[in-house]
Formats: structure tokens, C-alpha cells, sequence
């Protein structure tokens, strides 16, 4: 998978980077009753991007190791994937009560589900630098 000659993972795992964190942060915001208004759609906006690029940022890392197995023994490596495939299943879920939270005004849940993506805010921003972290060390840490 490459974009005008570059790796798509190089490219696309900045959108992951960013919209993550910034989604987590932004559904910690939200869970503060006197703000959700006019968090509402920005978080909503962005918990979809954050989902959006992870998944892609997933599988154009599988993509670039299938075009490059020599990768899969370098340890490095190894834990960068497997920290993947937990921010993906992190980030998926946290997006899902993102979106019911953002979306559903009355009743018990619309009460409960802000807390729970909340929640899933502060695990997806650690999944997303744990991975990260792990990728760059896997690159540049030798």
C-alpha cells in the first residue's frame, strides 16, 4: 500500500496519532455537563476521524509487513503490532460511546454513556501513544 511512491503507514499513521488523543481529550471535556453543547459535534466529528484513521493506520501496517516479512523478527516490531491491535479494539470501542453519547440527549444512558466515553477517551489516548511510542522505537531505536 503506498501513496505517490511513499508507504501508506508512514502517512496515514499521523492522522491516527493525532485525531486519537485529541478525541480522548475532547470526550473527557464532553463528560463535563456544562460543556457538552458545544462539544457535542467536534467530539462526534472527531471520535469518527480518530476510528477512521486507526483502522487505516492498522491495516496499512499489516499491508507494509506483508511487503516486507523480514520486519516480523525484529522484536521491536512485534510489540508495536501487538500494542496495535490493542489501540485499534480501544480506539473502536471508545468511538462507539463517543457517538452514542453525542448522540443520545435524553434518558438514563445519555446521562451514563458521556462518563463511559470518557472512559474510553483516557484508554484510547494511552493505547494510541503506547503504540506510537513502540513504532518509533522500533524505527529509530535501532
Amino acid at each position: 500500500m503506498e501513496i505517490n511512491g511513499m508507504p501508506a503507514h508512514a502517512l496515514l499513521v499521523h492522522g491516527a496519532v493525532v485525531f486519537g488523543p485529541v478525541a480522548g481529550l475532547l470526550a473527557v471535556a464532553y463528560a463535563v455537563p456544562a460543556l457538552r453543547e458545544r462539544l457535542r459535534g467536534v467530539t462526534l466529528v472527531t471520535a469518527v476521524l480518530a476510528a477512521v484513521f486507526v483502522v487505516l493506520a492498522y491495516l496499512s501496517g499489516d499491508s507494509y509487513l506483508e511487503d516486507n516479512p523480514a520486519l516480523s523478527n525484529i522484536p521491536a516490531v512485534g510489540t508495536h503490532e501487538d500494542r496495535a491491535v490493542l489501540a485499534l479494539w480501544v480506539t473502536l470501542a471508545f468511538s462507539v460511546l463517543a457517538v452514542a453519547a453525542t448522540t443520545l440527549r435524553t434518558g438514563r444512558a445519555a446521562r451514563v454513556l458521556p462518563l463511559l466515553a470518557a472512559v474510553g477517551g483516557v484508554a484510547t489516548v494511552v493505547a494510541v501513544v503506547l503504540t506510537g511510542d513502540a513504532g518509533a522505537r522500533a524505527v529509530w531505536g535501532g
